[in-house]
């Protein structure tokens, strides 16, 4: 028996449970304003579904927003409501409605001072895991995000395959994108310079587009989190199912 392992997980397990007990101070009141969600995982059908999400919370249990969601390749936009509820400890619970206006529950677990939640979807047949952050102070425009940001992305798409990819980005402040990115491509490496343009909405959601050097052009729909240090994303091309974030 190995006496220091088990003194050391004994230790870090109580410490565990102090922090936990100091830090128990949410309330529902906890989660008040606009939220990035990014999501991604498999319906209730088995598909691969990714999504990005803008939901403003009162404060009081009641979510509103819009998402921009892909389908097993199939992109859909839509206005969602729902409600949530905290607990002491920092979890709680709560439901969006889906394009067919349908209830879709998850598991919530605050972290970064309640700035941030890990969430997991709870309906029977289902495999989401989702990330949010809140908005912050955020100046929405496009001389608002003008930094240089690291890239990532994942997914699958229907005519390659399973693809990933990692760069840095350049926003020029002027809706202008610079950068050099790695891609691969169902295992292909390569990597490439990339251009485009983006453009930032009065409301911090927007789009961007990139082309990497020989290849077609790639088309995102983005949520500014993070007072405008991350941008969360999914891809709003016809057969895929990608998403990833933008983080300065």
């Amino acid at each position: 028996m190995n006496f220091t392992k088990i003194s050391i997980a004994a230790l870090m397990f109580v410490t565990l449970a102090a922090t936990s007990s100091l830090g128990a101070t949410c309330t529902i009141a906890s989660v008040k304003g606009v939220y990035g969600i990014l999501g991604s995982g498999l319906n209730g059908s088995g598909q691969p579904a990714a999504s990005v999400t803008q939901i403003t919370s009162d404060g009081n249990g009641n979510l509103t927003g819009t998402t921009t969601k892909s389908i097993d390749g199939t992109i859909v936009t839509f206005t969602t409501t729902g409600t949530y509820s905290i607990a002491k400890n920092c979890t709680g619970t709560g439901t969006l409605t889906n394009q067919d206006d349908q209830s879709e529950n998850s598991n919530i677990y605050l972290n970064n001072g309640n700035k941030g939640a890990y969430l997991i979807q709870t309906d029977p047949n289902h495999t989401v895991t989702s990330v949010a952050y809140e908005q912050g102070t955020a100046t929405c425009t496009n001389l608002g995000v003008k930094h240089t940001y690291s890239f990532q992305a994942t997914g699958i798409d229907i005519s390659v395959g399973q693809i990933a990819a990692g760069g840095q980005f350049v926003l020029n402040g002027t809706g202008k994108l610079t950068g050099t990115a790695t891609f691969s491509l169902d295992g292909s490496v390569s990597t490439l310079p990339v251009t485009g343009t983006y453009q930032i909405n009065s409301n911090c959601t927007g789009t961007l587009t990139f082309t990497p050097q020989g290849q077609s052009a790639v088309n995102l729909a983005v949520v500014i989190v993070n007072a405008g240090k991350e941008l969360m994303f999914i891809e709003t091309d016809a057969n895929t199912i990608v998403s990833g974030t933008l983080q300065e």
